[in-house]
C-alpha cells in the first residue's frame, strides 16, 4: 500500500491573517493629493498679488473650489 503524502497546510483565513482597510485609509492618500494641490495654487494666488497679508483663506477658498471643479 502506498503512503499518502500529506497536503501543507494551508493558513486559515482568520482575521489576523487578513489586512483590515478602513474607509480612512482608502481616502488619506487622494485627501493629502487634494490638499497639496490646494496649497500649491492657494500660493500662486498669493504670489500673483505679491504676497500681501490678510487675504490667505480667499486665496485657499478659491483654490479649493477650483479644485474640486
Amino acid at each position: 500500500m502506498e503512503s499518502v503524502k500529506e497536503q501543507p497546510k494551508r493558513a486559515k483565513n482568520t482575521k489576523k491573517n487578513l489586512s483590515v482597510i478602513d474607509s480612512k485609509s482608502k481616502s488619506g492618500p487622494a485627501k493629502e493629493d487634494l490638499n497639496a494641490r490646494i496649497a500649491v495654487s492657494a500660493y500662486y494666488k498669493a504670489q500673483v498679488r505679491g504676497f500681501e497679508p490678510g487675504y490667505e483663506l480667499a486665496d485657499w477658498l478659491a483654490a479649493e473650489a477650483e479644485q474640486l471643479q
